[in-house]
């Protein structure tokens, strides 16, 4: 999973940065609403956490103009206390959910955890593909024999994603968008690196799963059984 931030508190913008990190959830943070928008518009994000009042473009028009684009990612509001008609206006523009200030970092937590599920993208505890489960709650790949190995969390995010997506070839640059961020300065040596230290992992637990190369362009999972 990976989220954008759009909140202009630095302070608070920084605390929860570290608290989805915590939480294993990829996250990319903007201070305002025009690098909120051009960072919404690159479609690599499987919710949105968008305060209201932010400089630039505001939260509202923000989203107003991702839902006129038909962007239907869905976006959580964080509103003022007292400000009972920008949550109105909020859930009107097509807004999924809203916080009001100030909140729980589990409830937030927990929010965005609906907000994903409800787009259908995932975000079950465990997922199993073969005879190889992926445990959220333990942050490790487990075999069907009972043996487990411990997994670092770019290890479990990148295999959230194969995981997710069985069979299918995950290019690189989109392994890149969801797991290191749009603006990051990660190359394909990244990947295949860490690609490295994962495929190590699975064979240690003799399994049938594997992760096959596609050469040039990505990598996908696979059962040898099939």
């Amino acid at each position: 999973m990976r989220i954008l931030l759009v909140e202009d508190e630095e302070r608070l913008s920084q605390a929860l940065v570290e608290i989805f990190k915590k939480n294993r959830i990829g996250v990319d943070a903007v201070l305002n609403g025009t690098d909120g928008l051009e960072y919404a518009q690159s479609g690599i994000y499987d919710a949105i956490v968008l305060d209201i009042m932010i400089p630039g473009i505001d939260g509202l028009s923000l989203l107003k103009k991702l839902r006129e684009e038909h962007n239907n990612v869905p976006v959580l509001l964080l509103t003022a206390k007292d400000e009972i008609s920008d949550k109105v206006n909020g859930l009107d523009l097509g807004a999924d959910d809203y916080m009001t200030k100030p909140f729980s970092t589990d409830e937030l937590l927990a929010r965005v955890r609906a907000l994903t599920r409800r787009k259908g993208d995932i975000r079950e505890d465990d997922r199993t593909f073969g005879d190889l489960t992926l445990s959220k709650k333990n942050c490790e790949l487990q075999s069907a024999s009972g043996l487990a190995v411990k997994l670092s969390l770019k290890e479990y995010q990148i295999l959230d994603l194969l995981f997710e997506n069985p069979h299918q070839i995950i290019v690189k640059e989109r392994i890149i968008e969801k797991i290191w961020g749009g603006d990051s300065n990660a190359e394909y040596n990244n990947v295949e690196v860490y690609i490295s230290f994962i495929r190590k992992k699975i064979e240690n637990l003799h399994v049938h799963v594997r992760i096959r190369t596609a050469r040039g362009i990505g990598y996908s999972l696979e059962d040898e059984t099939r």
